[in-house]
């Protein structure tokens, strides 16, 4: 039987149904597995999401053909049966199934399994093969608990107020920022400041009946206005830039899977790293792996080289590598700063 799921120039195509999943060039249709730079593109006819990603392409694709899924709602596109069922990545992300004769293949998109107040958890869904992310594939990754590093987070924020410094936390715009957000709520005496790239992106979230703690953008508060103990967010494109110089004094840190290595956190330049990831580490990784049952895994994006031979050798299962152009969270940033609109500086 041929591959029910094969990669072509244009994105992942199932020809049994007529489909593409995250296509990266115009086609006729195709599913998104979420609203990253990286998996959602203009330029398709149509656009099939569940329902909780709706906001997000309205907001980074504008009018387009949309169609909705709820998840776990079935639908046949030729021969085949396709459902989306949550990621736990970002909101309204999903993982694509895909049944054709009693075969099913699952494509993840990006996932995460920690928990996140800002998404449906992640599900696993049984399967046949299996295409997996591969951005954190390494085992020096391992995440701590989401709410002891809020815990280091909030100390951080007050240790900068002791010392008359602004707190400013570089966070990807889309996913990162929000999650880190809800988790602060209440926890801050005073509201968050926002870079303006940031306020589209929460307003959003906040649309869509997220609880986040309270915020406001920068730019709404006078020039002379002291932030000693404030907590900013601003995308990491805002570090060095002529933006920065409005706090004065102030420590700044980076949230995200990364500033696990300590190498990354001495060529990001920050003070601090607060590892916070909306990707699975090494171990969640393996383990989702084994959980769905899948004989055959094809991982894109990320970390391969380690994990093919990982998965043949101690698993015992078919692994491949899977070329796709997707990225991980510093390509995604990359993309990011090139459609968000960044504050004026001062």
């Amino acid at each position: 039987m041929p591959d029910l799921i094969t990669l072509t120039d244009r994105g992942l195509f199932c020809q049994a149904g007529n489909f593409y999943i995250d296509a990266w060039k115009p086609v006729h249709r195709t599913f998104v597995t979420h609203g990253h730079a990286d998996h959602a593109h203009t330029g398709m006819d149509e656009y099939w999401c569940v329902q909780e990603c709706a906001p997000i392409l309205q907001w980074r694709l504008g009018a387009q053909n949309y169609h909705f899924l709820q998840y776990g709602e079935q639908r046949k596109f030729g021969d085949v049966t396709v459902s989306l069922h949550p990621a736990g990545h970002i909101l309204g992300s999903a993982q694509v199934r895909v049944e054709h004769q009693g075969e099913v293949w699952v494509f993840t998109g990006d996932f995460k399994r920690d928990p996140d107040p800002t998404c449906a958890p992640y599900e696993v869904v049984p399967c046949d093969v299996f295409i997996c992310e591969a951005t954190f594939a390494f085992p020096i990754y391992a995440w701590p608990n989401i709410y002891l590093e809020i815990d280091r987070l909030v100390q951080w924020v007050d240790m900068c107020a002791q010392d008359g410094k602004v707190a400013l936390l570089y966070a990807y715009s889309l996913g990162k920022a929000q999650r880190v957000l809800a988790h602060l709520t209440g926890r801050l005496a005073q509201p968050v400041l926002l870079h303006g790239s940031m306020v589209r992106g929460v307003q959003v979230y906040r649309d869509a009946g997220v609880s986040m703690a309270s915020s406001q953008p920068l730019l709404e508060l006078p020039e002379d206005t002291n932030l000693a103990g404030r907590l900013v967010i601003a995308p990491p494109s805002a570090q060095n830039s002529a933006w920065v110089k409005r706090l004065k004094a102030y420590e700044h840190a980076m949230a995200s899977g990364w500033m696990q290595v300590r190498g990354n956190r001495r060529r990001r330049n920050v003070h601090r790293g607060f590892v916070i990831s909306d990707h699975v580490d090494w171990r969640t990784l393996i383990s989702t792996i084994q959980a769905t049952g899948a004989r055959r895994v094809l991982a894109t994006h990320g970390n391969t080289d380690l994990l093919i031979p990982y998965l043949r050798d101690n698993l015992g299962l078919h692994a491949e590598r899977l070329l796709t152009v997707y990225g991980d969270e510093e390509g995604q940033e990359l993309a990011e700063s090139n459609v968000v609109v960044e504050a004026p500086a001062p």
